[in-house]
Formats: C-alpha cells, structure tokens, sequence
C-alpha cells in the first residue's frame, strides 16, 4: 500500500484558560511545523459562537498562515457561502491568491456553521444568500474569480463586467465540502473537486463518492473527479496517551451531540476528572461510538490505519483533524499534541 499524503483540517481550538491570541499562535505554529514537514494543505474551518472554536474567520486565519509558509497550500475548510455575498467572497479569495500566487484553496459549504441565532445575525443585513441560491453562488464565484471575471447581462441588454481583483494572472482552486448527497452531487454536476467531512459526519462516506465519482461531470475546471476525505486523528509515543489526549475532543463533541452548554475544550486532567465525578452512561455511548470511527494510537498503528482507509475509499489524500487535547502543564500559546501527531505521521 502507498501510503497517502497528509493535508490539516484547523478549527484554531481554544482549551480551557487560554486566549484566542493564544490559541491563534498555537495554530501559527502548527500551519509552519505543517509546511517544514511536507504536509499538501492547510484549511480553517468556519465556525461561530462556539467558546472552543476562533476559526470565525478563514480568509484572516488563511492570509496570516500564509505570510508565514512557504510552500503548503492554504485554504478554506470552509467558507461557509450562506453567510457572505458571493462577490465578497471572491474579492477576498483573490486578494488571498495575489498575495500568495499558485498556494490558495476556496473551499466552499453550505451550513451556517453555528446555531441560528448567529445565522439570524450573520444574515441580517441581508448581503448574504439564501441557502436555495447555494448552486448558482458557487457557480458566480467561480466566474468571478476568473481572471477576465464575470459579465452581467441587464434586462435592458446593456452589460456590465465584474471582477474579482482588477488585474488577477490567475485563480484559487476551488473544492465544495459536504456530508451528504446533495453536496456529493453538486460538486459532480459542477465538474468541481469533493471533500467529504468525514471527521463530522457518522455515516454516509461510502455513498458521497461513489455518487460524485459516477456523476461527475467533466467542465472546465476538472476533467476527472478528485477527492480526498477528513478524519479525526492523534497519533503520540503510547496507545495510552493517544487515548488520553482523545479524550477531551470526544467530551466536547458528545456535549455538542446531546445539545448541552458549550465550553472551552477541557485539558486532559479535566476531562479525566470530569468523567469520574459524573459518570453518565449515555455520554460514555456517544464517546464510544465516536471513539470507534476515529484514529488514535502510537504513531506507527495510526499512520497504517490510515494508509488503509485512504486506499479502501480510493483517495490519496486525508486531511487530519488534529483532535489532541492538551494537559494542564503544557503551554497555553503551543500545541504539542497536536504538533507531535504530525511529526509521528510525517
């Protein structure tokens, strides 16, 4: 089996105690020991009002991890279209791509990415959207961010030229994000490249490609699909420290799954402690069930997992969502599990 190559999936976590400048600094620093090792691309998540997530804002994450790389690709995991007028989107993505040419991903989605007060809010001014106008956002997008940009055509006959970034030499690559069907198959019909988020989802893998790769429409973009897919993973020198630092991920997500308050994510000490005093056999089934479809181990075993998984879903790609969780002693501005899970795969 060849092994696959290895891309980061970043929601910027933020543990208990530390600041967003902190964590911030602790994703810089993975984005650089990411880039040093070789890894294909780095993506920021979007996400709102979660206390364990500064991944609110992927173009500012994408243009600071950029200045700071040299030859991994950086991109978006993803925007999330609902909530920004597609010609912003574009004018950001652009400006992205001159700044650092041939290195830009726009990956796009369509869930709001948080609950719907914040949907409310974010769509307030009315700039944004509507879901159903998903398909022809991306569409307008992809036309803009062409170098010769897109041409409107008035009512009245008359046209109107509308660009991204005034003399653009060429365009990011764009990728559409999904967990399901639908997305599967819009990115078929849009001849676009698929990620499938398999590191959110619970089931549904095996029918999202095969659905893309049998649909899939050849277009100007792409004349073959391309896929890769997502997955939870921390690899460290033992079995028992992989579970450990797994554990305070998998408490936050069965909180996030059983609809409970959000926190900051837990330090190890916490989540093990946390799991003593209220012992909750509904939250332990969630975990288990989660636990079940992630990769977590001694270096080694996981990066044999993964060249496994890679190869029976077809993809030469996974992109790790670094899910390890951090003890009480470690810095609150760096992220060593995280960064070690890297260096055990690489």
């Amino acid at each position: 089996m060849t092994a696959p190559t290895f891309s980061v999936l970043d929601l910027v976590p933020v543990r208990s105690g530390q600041t967003s400048a902190q964590a911030m600094t602790a994703s810089m620093a993975l984005a650089q020991r990411a880039d040093e090792l070789g890894l294909r691309r780095y993506w920021f998540a979007e996400h709102h009002n979660m206390p364990s997530v500064a991944s609110t804002s992927p173009p500012v994450l994408i243009a600071a991890a950029a200045a700071r790389t040299k030859r991994i690709r950086v991109g978006s995991g993803g925007v999330m279209l609902p909530n920004h007028a597609p010609l912003i989107v574009a004018e950001q993505f652009a400006a992205l791509e001159a700044l650092a040419p041939g290195r830009i991903d726009l990956g796009l989605g369509r869930a709001p990415g948080s609950d719907p007060v914040i949907t409310q809010l974010l769509r307030s001014s009315g700039a944004a959207g509507d879901v159903e106008r998903f398909p022809s956002h991306v569409q307008d997008i992809a036309l803009m961010l062409q170098p010769g940009g897109a041409t409107l055509q008035f009512t009245s006959g008359s046209e109107y030229q509308v660009v991204s970034t005034p003399a653009a030499s060429a365009s990011p690559e764009i990728w559409l994000l999904g967990s399901s069907d639908y997305s599967a198959q819009l990115a078929a019909t849009q001849g676009l490249p698929y990620v499938f988020a398999n590191h959110f989802a619970g089931a549904g893998l095996e029918r999202a490609l095969e659905l893309y790769r049998t649909t899939f429409q050849p277009s100007e973009h792409l004349a073959a699909p391309r896929t890769f897919v997502t997955a939870n993973v921390i690899a460290a020198p033992t079995a028992d420290e992989a579970e450990a630092r797994a554990l305070p991920q998998l408490r936050m997500m069965a909180r996030l799954r059983r609809n409970k308050p959000m926190t900051a994510t837990e330090t190890v000490e916490q989540a093990q402690q946390g799991l003593r005093d209220a012992a909750d056999a509904e939250e332990q089934r969630i975990i288990d069930a989660m636990r079940s479809r992630w990769f977590v181990g001694e270096g080694a075993q996981v990066a044999s997992d993964l060249t496994a998984f890679a190869e029976r879903h077809g993809v030469d790609e996974v992109m790790l969502a670094l899910a390890a969780g951090s003890y009480d002693a470690e810095p609150l501005d760096a992220t060593p599990g995280r960064i070690q899970t890297l260096e055990l795969l690489a």
